[in-house]
């Protein structure tokens, strides 16, 4: 697959292992990179975007393949697998770092993810509206290494036992039509 050909899509929705974990799996995702986007800090840290010092969202930066695997359906397990109505909080994650956010590569991104909200909200699908932001993409800071693969790397983990680990179970029972081959 020629790079020229993949498509991006920035999502925030929480902790970013838990984001990373549930969209490897899906296929047409070429790439899922964690990282910070939508702060004020010029060089953020993983310690500064947790302390709330540098008002980055914790996200993931996808690679995908539109001929194999849409926006919309991005978009689709990016609202299954998190809640979008908790303004800055994820389960006991709590601070802007861990807000909903689409981070718009274009205007048929912006369009689309507005379309979902207002289509989210309006058939009632969560108790309270969805506070999901759709803002402009930014620029992108690639997370340390060590979060690389995170839950690959530490399935044992106690986070990513109770947290991260049923986000990606939902994603794969949701989506078992769409997962990548073992």
């Amino acid at each position: 697959m020629s790079p020229s050909r993949l498509s991006p899509a920035t999502l925030a929705g929480g902790c970013f292992w838990c984001l990373e974990a549930a969209f490897e799996q899906l296929e047409g995702v070429i790439s899922v990179l964690p990282g910070y986007m939508g702060g004020h800090d010029p060089q953020p840290s993983y310690e500064a975007v947790c302390r709330g010092d540098s008002g980055h969202a914790e996200v993931v930066h996808i690679a995908f393949d539109p001929a194999i695997i849409d926006y919309a359906t991005l978009l689709t397990a990016f609202f299954t697998i998190h809640d979008p109505t908790t303004l800055n909080r994820q389960g006991h994650d709590v601070g802007s770092q861990y807000r909903s956010a689409v981070f718009y590569h274009d205007e048929a991104q912006k369009a689309a993810a507005e379309a979902m909200i207002a289509r989210l909200n309006a058939e009632g699908v969560w108790h309270s509206p969805i506070v999901t932001e759709v803002t402009p993409a930014t620029t992108f800071f690639e997370a340390e290494e060590y979060h690389h693969q995170y839950f690959r790397r530490n399935p044992y983990q106690g986070y990513c036992m109770a947290v991260v680990a049923p986000k990606a179970v939902k994603l794969r029972q949701v989506f078992a039509d769409r997962l990548k081959a073992d």
